[in-house]
């Protein structure tokens, strides 16, 4: 009798921690559902604007052209992917392509996300979902958005394998309008630490909102141990710093003291005002401007070949109307924020508090959490300048 009452209690333990599990479960899904919810009314609150100096958009920066690189590949690819998704899974994906969904996104792991989640796919929706990113990317921003993915995994694992939290596939992926070689259309790709924001009209391309980075970047242990992110961006940004002179870098400097997160236009901040600051690039040498332009074309060159061309040349006709900001120290292992403010491109890089991992690094910014964003002022983030030209010309129901 001991021994089956010894039994039946365990067997009752098991159901009862098993029953905890799942209500604790149930309770930080309604709690990310509030916050996801409360993020989304601030943040939609005001409708899109666009990112502007001084609240006044700079208009006539963006045309409805010909860029001559094809965007026959990437329509392909969305295609194939919405091919093999089951009918409630494409429901779940398809929003129009001037839905509010595109400002929908959050680098915040508990952000609830819309579209088809990497984990709910079979292997053969989740090779389609991969084979979009790939026509859509370069094979450097394939692989760095694969790493920050996998870095998730990493984080879970540090967080005692918290993979209901954070994971490798804990991805969404959302299609705006209907794949097209002449009509506008889009895809997002929303997760912890990086959204990719992809819109496409004819062979034109805005890949902004980018936001990328990863807490950890660099596994020092795990199953993807090694797997590296940004740092590139990170040693080339404190390079552009060492390589000015004095004056320029007084006045690149806008604060010296690095105490906590800097980033101004990261989720939700699709409409900051934010007016030039740091040192104008038109006071750099021949060299120096170069070196800028190395360190842009690394956010940049993300985008398929073609169009990271198209997008670097828009870039380097503003160049002497762009201005490069630090805020930090320049000591070889320093933490700091850079940003590249031009009319047409935004770059923010910067070394933040950890979050999910303070028990090893404490509270001040470190080089193991970096964020990233590039955006697209005066209007053309998700390509809304370009969508609202095309509806001047050929008017929708909409």
């Amino acid at each position: 009798m001991r021994a089956h009452f010894t039994f039946g209690t365990c067997a009752l333990l098991l159901v009862a921690q098993a029953s905890l599990a799942l209500a604790q479960q149930d309770s930080l899904a309604a709690r990310f559902r509030r916050q996801s919810t409360a993020a989304e009314t601030r943040g939609l609150a005001e409708a899109f604007k666009g990112i502007t100096t001084n609240g006044t958009l700079r208009t006539g920066l963006f045309g409805l052209r010909s860029t001559g690189v094809s965007t026959a590949p990437v329509v392909e690819a969305a295609k194939r992917f919405l091919a093999v998704l089951t009918p409630p899974q494409l429901s779940a994906a398809s929003f129009p392509v001037d839905d509010p969904e595109w400002r929908k996104w959050m680098n915040q792991h508990f952000y609830v996300r819309q579209g088809v989640g990497f984990k709910d796919m079979s292997d053969a929706q989740r090779e389609a979902a991969l084979g979009l990113l790939a026509a859509s990317l370069s094979a450097k921003g394939l692989k760095l958005t694969r790493d920050i993915m996998r870095l998730n995994h990493t984080l879970g694992e540090l967080n005692n394998n918290n993979f209901v939290e954070y994971g490798e596939w804990l991805y969404w992926i959302t299609v705006m309008g209907e794949p097209s070689e002449s009509e506008p259309w889009g895809w997002q790709l929303d997760g912890h630490h990086v959204i990719i924001n992809y819109f496409v009209l004819g062979d034109q391309v805005v890949m902004t909102p980018l936001f990328v980075g990863s807490e950890p970047v660099i596994a020092e242990s795990g199953k993807y141990r090694g797997t590296a992110i940004l740092q590139e961006e990170q040693n080339d940004g404190l390079a552009m710093l060492l390589a000015l002179n004095e004056s320029q870098r007084r006045a690149a400097v806008i604060e010296v003291s690095k105490t906590g997160n800097n980033n101004l236009t990261e989720a939700f901040r699709d409409n900051v005002v934010l007016d030039y600051a740091g040192v104008p690039v038109r006071s750099f040498s021949a060299a120096q401007k170069e070196r800028l332009l190395r360190l842009v074309a690394l956010f940049v060159n993300n985008m398929r070949e073609g169009h990271a061309r198209v997008r670097m040349a828009e870039v380097a006709s503003h160049l002497d109307s762009t201005y490069f900001a630090w805020i930090g120290g320049s000591h070889a292992d320093a933490v700091f924020y850079y940003r590249i403010h031009s009319p047409v491109i935004l770059i923010e890089f910067d070394h933040q508090r950890p979050v999910n991992l303070r028990r090893l690094y404490g509270e001040r910014p470190v080089r193991q959490h970096i964020h990233a964003v590039v955006r697209t002022p005066n209007g053309n983030d998700y390509g809304k300048d370009l969508l609202r030209q095309h509806y001047q010309r050929h008017p929708h129901p909409h």
